[in-house]
Formats: C-alpha cells, structure tokens, sequence
C-alpha cells in the first residue's frame, strides 16, 4: 500500500512559487474585470458631464447678482429660483440641461421666475451666500434649490434627488415643485 506522500508529491520551492505567480495573476485577472466597468463609467461621466453647458460662473459676484435678481423680481412680478451647485457636478449640469431642453418646464420658468445658477466650487464656495439663504443646503447635496419671492425672503430650500428619475428628472414632479411656487401677486 502507498503512503499518503508517495500519492501526492511533495510541492518543492519551485512549485511554490509557480502557484503563487498563477494566484497573482488571478487577482489580477479579477481586479481587473471590477476596475473596467467602474472606470468605464466614470469615463462616460467625464465625457456626458464636458458635454453639457456650464452655467455656473465662479468669478461672479453672487451676492450682486443676488441683489439684481430681488431688483428685477419685484419689477416683473416674478420670484426666484436659484439652481445650488457647480460645473462638477453632473447632476446640476444634467438638471440645466433638462430645464432647457423640456418646452413646457422652459416656459413655466420663462413666464414666472427669474433663474439663477449659484456657484458653489473650489474656486468659489460663496459661503456668507450659502449662510444667508441656504444655512443647511449643502446637507441637501447637488444641486438644491433655494426659491425665493420678489422681496427675496426664501420660500423654500428644496432638494433635487426628490425630482429625479433613473438619470434624469421626472417631468410631472419639476413642474409640481416649480408649479407651487409661481408668484400670486404679492
């Protein structure tokens, strides 16, 4: 009868570190079948993100444009919406996109509000703006929306993942939100 070790040889130096090769390569194999998706991803991002407009301006002076809004607001007649975030930001350039591109949300906004994109990015975080009209925003996450009325006293802080659907927003929800907050003659 055979012993055990007659049956299966012993594993020399060698062997061993043939194995371990073999092992490494694996978890290579494996990390990289993880790795390409994410970045996959991350890539198509990049690419939809440097293909939307960029109407947020880091060397504007928000507080003065502020200031010209709550000017015009009372002229017009109209309140104001401003878009919290940044050119970083997928979800907000996404959001500016969806604004424009959808006719009925175009006009509602067009006829009842005056539309501002509120800087916030390393170059610019307007942060005595923030503190002013959105002390708790950035809990929200981006893009928020902070609407105010032709005096410009804040009606409401409102997040965007309430709007969204999939990768974009749904159409009925941004006209509900927008919808409440059309000026009633104040």
């Amino acid at each position: 009868m055979k012993s055990c070790r007659q049956l299966v040889p012993l594993i020399d130096f060698n062997g061993y570190i043939e194995m371990r090769k073999i092992i490494i390569i694996c978890l290579c194999i494996v990390g990289l079948g993880l790795y390409l998706p994410v970045n996959a991803q991350r890539v198509a991002a990049v690419v939809e993100r440097d293909s939307l407009s960029k109407p947020y301006h880091p060397e504007a002076d928000a507080q003065a444009d502020i200031d010209n809004l709550i000017q015009k607001a009372g002229v017009q007649g109209k309140n104001i919406i401003m878009q919290a975030g940044g050119n970083w930001c997928i979800w907000c350039l996404r959001f500016n996109n969806y604004i424009q591109g959808d006719p009925d949300v175009a006009t509602l906004l067009e006829d009842n509000f005056l539309y501002y994109h509120l800087n916030f990015s390393k170059e610019n975080k307007n942060e005595e703006v923030f503190k002013k009209y959105a002390p708790e925003g950035s809990k929200l996450g981006y893009p928020f929306f902070i609407v105010m009325n032709q005096k410009g006293e804040v009606l409401e802080v409102h997040d965007s993942g309430s709007l969204e659907d999939g990768k974009g927003y749904a159409k009925q929800k941004v006209l509900s939100f927008f919808g409440k907050h059309i000026p009633k003659g104040e």
